[in-house]
């Protein structure tokens, strides 16, 4: 399928072949018959792709921060090679998608086959849409009209936060797309409603709407033209929809204002607030988040969990449904805001211009197509000849692009196939690393005859799941940690891999790096017990960000604690027997990411590991300190390794190096020659277990056999 996508790193926008998503549960998969362009929104980002590295800095202050941190930490090499991976990743482009719908995931009741449907979708000729951000459309609403759906919702879910009665006098701040929509949404309602712009053709199509349009270019003063059309009273409240970096539209909004009252920003606009406009009227201000509650809510949109209608009368869905519902009643007109209707090949006719763009309202077409999607593209034209150490991945997330796909290509691994679930990443890596096929099916790689080795990167709770299925289809499996969620799981993946004869290997890196190696060769081969304290500084993740899920990421102790506990024990020869877990806080809960976990080990080892996420990103992200027979090794961050009291050892330094080459070295090595798991089957299961007993200690407070 043909869709949309922009170069953050030299602004192109690019109409791109990639494979169509297939169907997920709670999503319906929609083939697309139209679509509109958002100026707007749109326009800042290809801006944004166009501008050079030092414009991009200046427009994202905070960024830069987070860069100069990661260059304290990790060193300069390692940083620019994020930055550089993360502007490699193209942004698809649009959200207000209208089409038919084609496939029904899983959990879906309230749409059937043949729906024309809304939704905030992509431009791209196929889009598989969570089922609380579709709507479907009334027979008298055409689909150009319905194209007008998401963007309404936009502007309808600031009219709802500035909450105007019947008579008030609005004002509308920008009489672009979003504004001339919500200022016929206010009429509508009742309110008196008076707009700016300074765009004559803007203004004049307002008047036809019969909107008090007036144009500051022309030498009229806004706050006197509002204070004049009010009786001195002001504007009951203002809705800003303008796009503009300049701090006057806040100062003249609050100026306009009545006593008490509302301001919302809809647009973008510079903040610089004047506190003495604000405190002397007692005026509020409040900024609008996009379609309407539910908006970012993983639960609401991913999980199609609605919020109850008696308490939040108004979603994001029901907000697109109001809007349909205006269209088909004539209450707001959306045709007249159409300024051409392009066919999906012609993209570049709106986006090779769109600074110098007078458009309001473009709309792409989308050609008919029958039969059944195409979701396997060929990128590569090089050959890969049937031999071991053939490669197929699933997953194409930024982990893969930064650290998996680079490594793999130092090695003689052939990479055959890579799968994303929306095709448009998965391509971008495969043209990126020379990997001959972007897929969206994995059944694919599974039957492939070639493919020897597949490698999971997905989110967390599809490792296990995955596994399986891979060893069922008789390949050798590569999972990243974690294995397994909980033991239900891991019992599934042991069953599939004792009736497969293939290896598993999870990706457990830290034993592989060059220091962990020195450390190990330092401690000697004896099985003799050691203290090990580990620390992770593991920096604060916000709580609504799916690893703390614990059905989908398992909390970040099983899915990344787990990195030290395997380490541990490669660095004490031994198992771990027992653990005992305190978080910080009074009362145990099932999920933390501040927390002392204590091991003890069967050869009598002891161990610690802090994994904590209230430090300093100044401070070291990894620290590991062994004691051993009048021993310490002392490890920081991954590049430098200290030794006292050793005889033929004081120190070693290194790139940050956390051992993920020799990991995968290791692992084609295997593959293609044959031999043992790079990591036993037993130590895999037993870290695994080992981070579920952690949790399991948490909730009960006591010490954990890990049996």
């Amino acid at each position: 399928m043909k869709q949309i996508i922009q170069d953050l790193k030299n602004g192109d926008t690019i109409l791109e072949e990639v494979p169509a998503p297939l169907v997920k549960p709670g999503q319906v998969l929609i083939q697309t018959t139209r679509s509109l362009v958002s100026l707007g929104t749109e326009r800042m980002l290809v801006e944004f792709g166009k501008a050079n590295f030092l414009q991009k800095a200046k427009q994202q202050p905070d960024k830069v921060k987070e860069v100069i941190n990661k260059v304290k930490t990790d060193g300069l090499q390692p940083t620019i090679n994020a930055v550089f991976n993360k502007l490699g990743q193209p942004l698809p482009l649009g959200y207000c998608n209208v089409g038919q719908v084609i496939a029904v995931g899983k959990g879906v009741e309230e749409f059937t086959v043949g729906d024309r449907v809304a939704s905030n979708g992509h431009h791209a000729e196929y889009v598989s849409v969570p089922k609380n951000l579709v709507s479907k459309i009334p027979d008298n609403v055409s689909d150009d009209e319905a194209a007008f759906t998401v963007i309404g919702a936009i502007g309808l879910q600031g009219i709802r936060l500035a909450n105007p009665t019947f008579g008030e006098t609005i004002v509308v701040v920008g009489l672009g797309l979003i504004g001339l929509i919500t200022a016929q949404l206010l009429r509508a309602n009742g309110c008196q409603v008076i707009g700016f712009d300074f765009d004559s053709t803007k203004i004049a199509l307002a008047k036809s709407f019969g909107i008090d349009a007036v144009n500051p270019g022309e030498g009229i003063d806004q706050v006197s033209y509002v204070n004049n059309a009010t009786n001195g009273v002001g504007a009951d409240a203002v809705i800003i929809t303008a796009s503009n970096k300049s701090n006057e539209i806040i100062s003249q909004s609050a100026k306009m204002s009545r006593k008490r009252g509302r301001i919302v920003l809809v647009g973008v606009i510079g903040l610089d607030i004047s506190r003495a406009d604000f405190f002397e009227k007692e005026l509020t201000f409040q900024v609008s988040c996009s379609y309407g509650p539910g908006r970012y809510d993983e639960a609401y949109e991913q999980k199609g969990q609605d919020y109850p209608l008696p308490y939040v009368r108004w979603t994001e869905k029901r907000n697109f449904e109001a809007i349909l519902q205006a269209i088909s009643t004539k209450s707001i007109q959306v045709e007249p805001l159409i300024t051409e209707r392009v066919p999906l090949e012609d993209y570049l006719h709106i986006y090779g211009d769109m600074v110098g763009s007078k458009s309001i309202a473009s709309i792409l077409v989308y050609t008919e197509k029958s039969g059944e999607p195409l979701r396997s593209v060929e990128i590569s034209s090089h050959k890969i000849f049937p031999s071991k150490g053939t490669v197929g991945i699933i997953g194409a997330g930024n982990f893969t692009s930064a650290m998996i796909l680079p490594c793999l290509k130092k090695t003689p691994a052939g990479l055959k196939f890579i799968s994303s679930s929306g095709g448009l990443s998965g391509t971008t890596l495969a043209k990126k690393f020379g990997i001959l096929r972007s897929t969206t099916d994995n059944a694919l790689i599974l039957q492939d005859k070639d493919v020897d080795l597949v490698m999971v990167t997905t989110r967390h709770n599809a490792h296990a799941r995955m596994v399986v299925e891979v060893l069922k289809s008789g390949k050798h499996v590569f999972v990243e940690k974690p294995l397994a969620l909980n033991q239900e799981e891991l019992d599934q993946v042991l069953n599939a891999y004792t009736e497969s004869g293939k290896t598993v290997s999870v990706g457990f890196n830290r034993r592989f790096a060059p220091l962990a190696m020195q450390m190990k060769k330092a401690l000697g081969s004896g099985n003799s017990p050691m203290n090990i304290t580990a620390t992770m500084n593991a920096g604060f993740i916000p709580a609504n960000v799916w690893v703390h899920d614990m059905e989908v990421g398992g909390g970040r102790i099983i899915g990344e604690a787990c990195h030290f506990i395997d380490l541990i024990t490669y660095l004490a020869g031994s198992k771990v027997k027992a653990v005992c877990m305190n978080a910080m806080g009074t009362s145990p809960e099932e999920n933390t990411d501040n927390a002392t976990i204590l091991l003890k080990y069967e050869n009598g080892t002891n161990a610690v590991i802090n994994y904590f996420a209230n430090g300093s990103k100044a401070y070291s992200k990894e620290r590991v300190e062994v004691f051993h027979q009048d021993r310490t090794l002392i490890l920081d961050n991954w590049r430098k390794l200290k030794g006292y009291g050793f005889k033929n050892f004081n120190s070693a330094s290194s790139s940050q190096d956390k051992g993920h080459q020799n990991q995968f070295n290791l692992l084609v090595d295997a593959i293609q020659k044959g031999g043992e798991q790079i990591i036993t089957m037993d130590e895999l299961v037993n870290t695994t277990k080992a981070s579920f007993a952690a949790i399991e200690s948490l909730k009960k407070g006591q010490w954990v056999e890990v049996l």
